[in-house]
């Protein structure tokens, strides 16, 4: 493998904001999206908090230009996507372009409305809510929308997706098989995923707090997260000013349990670990940290163990977006992906909201403000999912 792989563009839609500004803005003013379900009815409706994308499908609709049998997950990648090509400035038809989008919901939300009317009648319940139900089908709408015709992919390795689309993305880039991967993932809030995890008892009925000793669960999220990818020879061409690099990556199976980390983070540990050496970094060499976070007793206990192994006392800025988003799950590495992006354009680190006391098998202290003109020059960003498939990804600034 030879030559760089550049992050030319970016674009993100969750509770925070409906782009990358909106987004880098609520952070200044630690504005959290966590808040009561508006978009769906549920038994959990005032009881379990999550992070809403605050656009309604009608309003994604009428803004894309998208048919009301799209499905979520669809619309909220292809808003994404789309400002991360826009952003870019590429023309990726010019080039060998590829799609690789994560998602674990797929078209949950549309699916759900027909069985709601089939089951009170069998010949009830429109087709068209089933037929995008599989988790590429969100992907090849996505494709169609952007005119991306070359390489399509989607990647369901529950929570670490993204970050396993933006490494193979950035792989396909330096073995020569592709000039542009616009990489990321989307996912959808919906009854059965909101069922689901409360069934695991791992929802916190209160805002979560990531890293906390109090922690008592995951807000669910929603959203979608994407950047372009480009080789040495497409920046040159297209005039990319953009300076920051996928410099790092690395996936793990721990194989522990099909829902919970190994209590002493060996996926996690590991998934850090080869990043680092694939970067040529060493770990103080990272100035900033996103966690993976979930709030669960499980997720933070085992990813903060592996931090202290690996950094001992002396530790980086670090901090868990997921207080501000949810856990948006195949699209948290998306999202994350493009907040460690922002970091790096704007020499800043974010929050950990509602952080007080640190675990005590750990200790470990997360940022607890927004803090501007700090050096960062090279940011860690941890997507760890169920089964102990975890993933690290790396972004530097050159």
């Amino acid at each position: 493998m030879k030559g760089s792989v550049h992050v030319a563009g970016i674009g993100v839609i969750s509770a925070i904001g409906s782009s990358a500004s909106a987004t880098l803005a609520a952070f200044r003013e630690q504005e959290s999206g966590i808040g009561h379900i508006t978009h769906f009815d549920s038994v959990h409706k005032n009881v379990l908090p999550v992070g809403e994308v605050k656009l309604p499908n009608e309003a994604l609709c009428d803004i894309l230009w998208q048919g009301a049998h799209v499905t979520r997950t669809a619309l909220l990648g292809i808003h994404a996507a789309r400002e991360a090509v826009k952003s870019s400035g590429v023309d990726v038809k010019r080039w060998r372009t590829g799609l690789i989008s994560a998602t674990t919901v797929g078209g949950m939300d549309k699916t759900e409305h027909f069985f709601i009317d089939y089951l009170n009648n069998p010949n009830a319940g429109k087709l068209r809510n089933v037929v995008n139900h599989e988790c590429g089908k969100s992907t090849e709408i996505i494709a169609d929308d952007l005119g991306v015709k070359g390489f399509i992919s989607t990647i369901n390795t529950a929570c670490s997706s993204s970050v396993n689309a933006i490494a193979l993305g950035s792989r396909l880039i330096k073995h020569g098989l592709l000039d542009v991967v616009i990489a990321g993932g989307s996912d959808a809030l919906s009854k059965f995923t909101l069922n689901g995890f409360n069934s695991l008892m791992i929802l916190d009925q209160q805002p979560c707090r990531p890293f906390d000793a109090s922690r008592s669960g995951l807000n669910l999220g929603e959203g979608a997260g994407f950047v372009v990818l480009v080789s040495d020879e497409v920046r040159q061409a297209e005039g990319v000013a953009s300076r920051v690099l996928v410099n790092g990556y690395a996936n793990t199976n721990d194989a522990y349990h099909q829902t919970a980390s190994s209590p002493e983070g060996r996926g996690s540990f590991g998934a850090m670990q080869k990043a680092l050496a694939m970067s040529g970094l060493l770990p103080q060499d990272i100035d900033y940290i996103n966690l993976h976070g979930t709030g669960t007793l499980n997720n933070d206990l085992s990813e903060g163990t592996a931090v202290a192994r690996l950094y001992g006392e002396k530790y980086p800025r670090m901090s868990s977006t997921k207080a501000f988003t949810g856990h948006t799950l195949g699209a948290s590495g998306g999202i994350e992906a493009v907040f460690s992006v922002l970091a790096l354009q704007h020499q800043c680190v974010f929050p950990n909201l509602r952080f007080e006391t640190p675990i005590p098998e750990v200790g470990l202290v997360p940022q607890r403000t927004f803090e501007e003109n700090v050096s960062v020059k090279h940011v860690m960003s941890n997507s760890f999912g169920f089964g102990g498939n975890c993933s690290s990804i790396i972004f530097s600034r050159n």
